[in-house]
């Protein structure tokens, strides 16, 4: 069914365009990783600084082994949790073609391989890895479906995989000798990797060389307050399970079960429909702070951020 969509890509991204697609934590928008002027392409289009860097995608772990060097503990990582939201922080070998503006002239360049059909047909189609940050304007609400894209975005060409399957994206580590750092809070939870690895040590780093480090981002256009206890009068609600919080204006429950994947799936599209509604503000109900509430606290945390 997509095929035809996949075949248009494909010309495109060969030709230095760029193409927006599905995967299952969020949408992307993907150039040649290859192609100096197809990563600067995405900046400009995105208005990204070019200090935060974009993530590669691959079709399987043996063309990021072309282009990488995979240390013991990546191997363990990337053999449980890829396909899927895991991205590595790896070094480059001497033969990888990516150009260093993926990852601000660093030789460090996160990776991931995409647990979507969709992205990983057209990946294996390509002889190139794809750079593909969230397909959003910088600073803005990452994107879970395409009719929630930005109007400036809709005109590239995109292919419509519905609504993405985890709605969080994915969780950037960088390995160590004893465990793994997580540079970015995702989709794949503290607990997950501790229940498949029981002695790695595990901190959590706010790094450069990760992207979402800054502390403003995935902001949506209108002010939100979080954790909030009580809804002023001209907000709207981003509300989470059973409780007495309403807004005369609109409700959206992440999930009324408090069940946090499906708050996690929700997560985005509910902030892009309630930024784009009358309101003057959004209000947020207390999200728990553990597993996949942890990220999505993480995300609330920088979009509520107020520069000094």
């Amino acid at each position: 069914m997509h095929q035809k969509r996949i075949d248009e890509a494909k010309k495109r991204l060969f030709s230095g365009e760029l193409v927006i697609f599905p995967t299952e934590t969020v949408y992307g928008i993907g150039g040649n990783a290859n192609n100096k002027t197809a990563i600067q392409l995405i900046y400009q289009t995105k208005k990204r600084p070019f200090d935060n860097p974009l993530i590669c995608h691959f079709a399987n772990i043996e063309e990021i082994k072309k282009n990488f060097k995979l240390k013991k503990k990546d191997k363990e990582l990337a053999s449980v949790f890829w396909p899927g939201p895991l991205t590595l922080i790896l070094e480059k070998n001497k033969y990888s073609k990516i150009t260093s503006l993926v990852s601000n002239k660093k030789n460090l360049v996160g990776c991931r391989i995409p647990n979507n059909k969709i992205a990983l047909s057209l990946l294996s189609e390509l002889n190139f890895p794809l750079a593909a940050p969230s397909a959003n304007i910088a600073s803005k609400t990452s994107v879970t479906s395409v009719n929630d894209l930005d109007d400036n975005l809709k005109k590239i060409f995109h292919i419509d995989g519905g609504s993405s399957v985890l709605g969080l994206e994915s969780t950037v580590i960088k390995t160590t000798d004893t465990g793994c750092k997580i540079l970015r809070l995702g989709s794949l939870t503290i607990e997950e990797i501790k229940n498949k690895f029981a002695n790695y040590e595990i901190e959590i780093e706010n790094s450069i060389l990760s992207p979402g480090s800054q502390l403003k981002h995935y902001s949506p256009k209108k002010p939100i307050r979080i954790n909030v206890n009580i809804v002023k009068k001209n907000e709207a609600l981003l509300n989470f399970g059973k409780n007495k919080l309403n807004s005369s204006i609109k409700n959206l429950n992440l999930s009324t079960e408090e069940n946090l994947i499906e708050a996690s799936h929700n997560f985005y599209n509910y902030l892009n429909i309630l930024d784009i509604t009358e309101c003057s503000g959004i209000a947020v109900a207390p999200i728990p702070d553990h597993d996949l509430g942890k990220t999505i606290n993480d995300r609330l945390k920088r979009a509520s951020h107020k520069d000094e």
